[in-house]
């Protein structure tokens, strides 16, 4: 009975937006309030509370401080994280370092290739870096519903220069994929040609070339173990020298990346670093955090701590390391790129303390 009663309360609270933007605040006044180390609040108290005020259908929207607007759906841990922000108008929708040097190595950029889009999360940011240059984000996003959202943040930003694409980044140009599992968690497995859930996969090489453009500027993979292959197909950029070669920001998971022998020794490492890369972990919480201030502190590959539970983290690959030579980064090590707030702080919190 005391359950109706509290799933009932609960609907209550989600039919009334002011009471459920009421009812979020007090939630993220609790996480700040508590004690509670070793436990997770978010993952396990408040978060399974907000979720139950929303469904999978529903598109929210959201303003950025920068102005930034996105129309999103409730449907992954990057929508609750960004409804529950702090401040209400953040410089980010998801990964607050992350989005930081996404937009930094876009200074300079024209053409960008993000595999994994989504509804647009760091493509449009990206996007609104490089307009005034002509700059062109070539966007890949499987998800019909997800790239449907991509094209509808462009349209509410008024930007005209990215390209939503459908076909899945891959070794090759003629392997049929299929998403398995529920969206931003979905990784791909081979599908039988024609099926009714399936996309046709695209190397960046042949894309760009069917596209004219003959230089790259930024590579963007997020694509849940199809890392790999979407960087085989770019070689032919990867082996530019510096200052013409992409610089590359790229997701490892141990699901899919065995560095049991140390991350410089996995394939995609040693991809990389062939092509004359040097490789850096980004320290980034996986959520909606405020971090502004805060440098943006990387790990060299020979310096991470990989130990814990299977997880993955975002890295960064240039030619040039010097780029990372200001005040605005902080080169560290010997401490994890996954930033918690309910673990170690020596190893799971900024170097300079949240």
């Amino acid at each position: 009975m005391a359950q109706e009663k509290a799933l009932i309360a609960l609907e209550r609270i989600a039919g009334d937006e002011a009471w459920r933007s009421a009812f979020i605040r007090e939630l993220i006044a609790f996480e700040d309030a508590i004690d509670a180390p070793g436990v997770d609040v978010r993952e396990e108290i408040t978060g399974p509370l907000v979720d139950a005020l929303f469904d999978g259908d529903q598109v929210i929207r959201k303003t950025l401080s920068t102005g930034v607007t996105f129309e999103f759906l409730y449907r992954s841990k990057i929508a609750r994280d960004f409804v529950m922000s702090t401040p209400e108008a953040p410089d980010h929708a998801w990964e607050p370092q992350t989005s930081r040097i996404l937009v930094n190595l876009a200074k300079h950029a024209k053409q960008v290739v993000v595999g994994g889009a989504y509804f647009g999360d760091h493509a449009v940011l990206i996007a609104r870096e490089i307009a005034p240059r002509g700059g062109v984000v070539h966007a890949f996003e499987p998800n019909n519903q997800q790239r449907a959202m991509l094209a509808r943040n462009a349209e509410l930003n008024g930007l005209t220069n990215i390209r939503p694409r459908p076909e899945g980044l891959w070794s090759d140009s003629s392997t049929n994929l299929k998403l398995v599992g529920y969206d931003s968690f979905a990784s791909v497995e081979v599908a039988e040609a024609g099926a009714e859930d399936g996309f046709k996969t695209v190397t960046i090489a042949d894309y760009l070339k069917a596209q004219g453009v003959d230089k790259l500027d930024l590579i963007v993979v997020d694509i849940e173990g199809a890392e790999l292959g979407a960087l085989k197909g770019a070689e032919p950029f990867l082996a530019m020298p510096a200052g013409q070669a992409p610089d590359i920001l790229f997701e490892v998971h141990r699901h899919y990346v065995d560095w049991s022998n140390g991350l410089e020794a996995t394939e995609i490492a040693r991809l990389l670093t062939g092509h004359g890369y040097h490789l850096f972990a980004l320290r980034d919480f996986n959520s909606n955090y405020d971090l502004s201030g805060k440098p943006i502190e990387l790990i060299p590959a020979d310096a991470i701590h990989l130990e814990g539970p299977p997880h993955g983290f975002n890295m960064v690959a240039v030619k040039d390391p010097k780029v990372f030579e200001t005040s605005e980064y902080k080169i560290v090590r010997d401490v994890s790129p996954k930033l918690l707030r309910h673990k170690d702080p020596k190893l799971h919190h900024p170097v300079g303390g949240l």
